[in-house]
């Protein structure tokens, strides 16, 4: 057995490489999320274009959990949604008893003071559900399904804001830079 173990070395120069790239936590104070909690405005539900009102309530309801709720936040989050039900299992006497939910959000983070988009893009992601039980369990799957994909593409959008705007031009909400 040898003294020189690889992995250890690399377990403690870790926290080295990642100090000297300048990485900061998101949630660290300085941090991006530090910054934008509660800074963000997230657009009303009945205002998102979406093919569901009650999908656009669970992905604000989602995004103010992950953000803040801000009652005139430095940013303004605007989204589009869509959502659509595809059949993936079919019996032979064309029953689907296997659904698929496809989602898409779009997003742009405006900065109130001057307009200017920040960040911007688009998020997608799937889940799905079992139609083999009764009308009730199918109707409780379906929504289950629904809340799951809201939350996913909420964190997507949380993590993709967080990890790429540049919060050092403006001067309300700069961030510390690195020690």
């Amino acid at each position: 057995m040898s003294l020189f173990d690889r992995r250890s070395l690399m377990v403690m120069l870790a926290p080295l490489a990642l100090a000297a790239c300048g990485f900061t936590p998101v949630y660290a104070p300085g941090g991006s999320g530090d910054a934008l909690y509660g800074q963000v405005t997230v657009q009303a539900p009945e205002d998102i274009p979406s093919t569901s009102e009650v999908d656009s309530y669970l992905l604000v309801q989602n995004l103010e959990q992950r953000l803040g709720r801000a009652g005139a936040g430095a940013y303004q989050l605007d989204l589009t949604l869509d959502t659509r039900d595809e059949g993936q299992a079919i019996t032979e006497d064309s029953q689907i008893t296997r659904y698929s939910i496809l989602g898409r959000a779009s997003y742009t983070l405006t900065r109130q003071s001057d307009g200017k988009v920040v960040a911007s893009g688009d998020e997608e992601a799937f889940t799905g559900y079992s139609a083999t039980g009764s009308t009730v369990e199918t109707l409780a799957s379906e929504r289950d399904a629904h809340q799951r994909l809201m939350v996913i593409l909420a964190d997507q959008i949380n993590t993709r804001i967080l990890t790429t705007v540049d919060l050092s031009t403006d001067p309300a909400l700069a961030l510390a830079p690195p020690a």
